[in-house]
C-alpha cells in the first residue's frame, strides 16, 4: 500500500507521524512520487492529481475543503475525506470559552476603562441570562455548544438540517437562523464555506442581532460581509467582533480590522491540527477502507462539506 503526503509545510513531521501510525504502508512525498493508493494533502499543487492515477481516497488535512473542491484538476470519482477533529474540538472550546467569559464578565469593558483610568464596576448577571448562538453544529460547533451549555449559558444552535443536542435549543432552516440571531447576545460561527454559506451574515442578517451584540467568526472569513460588519461596528449596532479568519490571509496591513477599536483578532489559530492525532485518524480510516468498511468524514460534493 502506497500513501502520498503532500503538505504546504511541516511535511517531514507529517511523514514521520503517519509512518509511525501506519507502518504497513510505504509513505511517499513530493510531486514526482509513484502512483499511490491514498493521498493526504494540504494546499496541493493542481498538477499533483494529474500524476496520481490510482487513488482510492483523498484526505484533506483541514476541516474546510472548499479550496480543494474549487480545483478543476481534483478527480471527481475519488472519495474526498475531511478532517473531523484532530485535536481541534478542545481548542475551539477553549477559544469559545475565552470569548464568552470575556464578554459575559465584561472584561473587554474593564480593559477600556483601565486605559482611561476609570473605576466603573458593572452589576452582576447570571450565566443563564447570557444568550449565545452557535451557527454550525458539526463536530466542532456541536462540541462548543454543549460545552457552553454545560457551563450554564443559555445556548441556542443552528444547522442546515434538524439536530438535537442536550442543553441546546436547536434551530434549522432560514426561519430558524433569523430567530436565533434575534435572541443572541453573542453569536459564534462554526460553518463550512459553501455556495449557501458564502456571505451568510450580510447587512440584513447582521441587523437582526440585538443592539450591542458580539460576533465571533472562528470558521471562514467569507461567511461575513466585511463592509456590513465594519458599518455595524462603526455605529455601535454591534458591540465587538472577534475574528480568527479572514477573506484574505494573511490580512493585508492596511485593512481596517487591524485598527478598529471594536475588533479583536487572532491569525487563524483558534484550532490547530494536531499532527499525531490527525495521523492516527487518517491511518484508522485507511485501514477501514482497505477492509471494505465505511468511514466518517466523507465529503458530500453537492453540499460542499
Amino acid at each position: 500500500m502506497d500513501v502520498l503526503i503532500c503538505t504546504a509545510k511541516d511535511q517531514h513531521a507529517w511523514r514521520g507521524a503517519l509512518a509511525a501510525c501506519l507502518p504497513e504502508a510505504r509513505i511517499h512525498t513530493g510531486p514526482d512520487a509513484v502512483d499511490c493508493d491514498y493521498a493526504v494533502v494540504w494546499k496541493p499543487s493542481p498538477e499533483l492529481f494529474a500524476r496520481q492515477q490510482r487513488l482510492k481516497a483523498l484526505f484533506s488535512l483541514g476541516a474546510g475543503v472548499n479550496a480543494l473542491l474549487a480545483m478543476p484538476s481534483l478527480p471527481r470519482d475519488v472519495p474526498l475525506v475531511r478532517m473531523e477533529d484532530a485535536g481541534m474540538a478542545d481548542q475551539m472550546v477553549e477559544y469559545a470559552l475565552y470569548v464568552a467569559l470575556r464578554e459575559f464578565r465584561r472584561f473587554r469593558d474593564y480593559a477600556r476603562d483601565e486605559s482611561q483610568a476609570r473605576w466603573a464596576p458593572q452589576p452582576l448577571r447570571t450565566r443563564g441570562s447570557y444568550r449565545i448562538g452557535i451557527l454550525g453544529l458539526g463536530v466542532l460547533g456541536g462540541a462548543v455548544a454543549q460545552a457552553l451549555a454545560g457551563f450554564g449559558f443559555d445556548v441556542g444552535g443552528w444547522s442546515r438540517g434538524a439536530k438535537d443536542l442536550p442543553g441546546v435549543a436547536c434551530e434549522h432552516g432560514d426561519a430558524g437562523l433569523d430567530a436565533l440571531l434575534r435572541r443572541s447576545d453573542l453569536v459564534m460561527l462554526f460553518l463550512p464555506l459553501t455556495r449557501e454559506t458564502d456571505t451568510l451574515l450580510d447587512r440584513v442578517r447582521l441587523a437582526l442581532l440585538p443592539a450591542g451584540a458580539v460576533l465571533a467568526n472562528l470558521s471562514r472569513g467569507e461567511l461575513v460581509d466585511d463592509g456590513a460588519l465594519l458599518e455595524a461596528l462603526d455605529t455601535g449596532a454591534l458591540g465587538a467582533a472577534y475574528l480568527d479568519v479572514f477573506r484574505e490571509e494573511p490580512l493585508p496591513a492596511d485593512h481596517r480590522f487591524w485598527s478598529h477599536p471594536r475588533v479583536e483578532m487572532t491569525p487563524h489559530v483558534a484550532a490547530l491540527t494536531d499532527v499525531a492525532v490527525a495521523c492516527e485518524q487518517v491511518a484508522g480510516k485507511i485501514r477501514r477502507l482497505e477492509a471494505g468498511l465505511p468511514i466518517s468524514g466523507l465529503v458530500d460534493r453537492l453540499r460542499e462539506y
